[in-house]
């Protein structure tokens, strides 16, 4: 994204591209909906999340629109001088982990892809961890 465009403060930066997204996902990506790259307050040890937005049918119009339901998936900003670390050990681990967790719930059978869902992948002191969350 262009300095222009970036909304973030100059010491903030995405560790990862629209592209690394993309290229990761290949086919998948048709499943994602929304692909955000967050500008909010610290996120912590979050550096990607990735959610199902499931349908709610039985709300009787009043909840998720059909449009919403699929994969979200989040880039969480970062400290600026750790972007091409935290870049080489998300493209080499994390975009796989996402590609295959998204694989999965396209697979999946109608209880899980009726339900939401969030993963979060978090980068503490170099080490990458993942699960999902409530």
């Amino acid at each position: 994204m262009s300095a222009r465009n970036r909304r973030l403060p100059r010491h903030r930066s995405w560790p990862l591209t629209a592209t690394d997204v993309n290229e990761c996902l290949g086919s998948f990506m048709s499943h994602v909906t929304d692909l955000q790259f967050l500008t909010g307050h610290d996120s912590g040890t979050i550096v990607l999340g990735a959610a199902w937005v499931a349908p709610d049918p039985h709300n009787y119009g009043h909840g998720v629109h059909p449009d919403a339901v699929g994969f979200r998936v989040d880039v969480h900003p970062i400290d600026a001088a750790d972007r091409a670390a935290t870049r080489a050990v998300l493209r080499a681990h994390a975009l796989p982990q996402l590609h295959a967790w998204i694989a999965q719930g396209v697979a999946a059978d109608d209880t899980w892809q009726l339900t939401p869902h969030r993963h979060y992948w978090r980068l503490t002191d170099g080490h990458l961890t993942h699960r999902d969350e409530a």
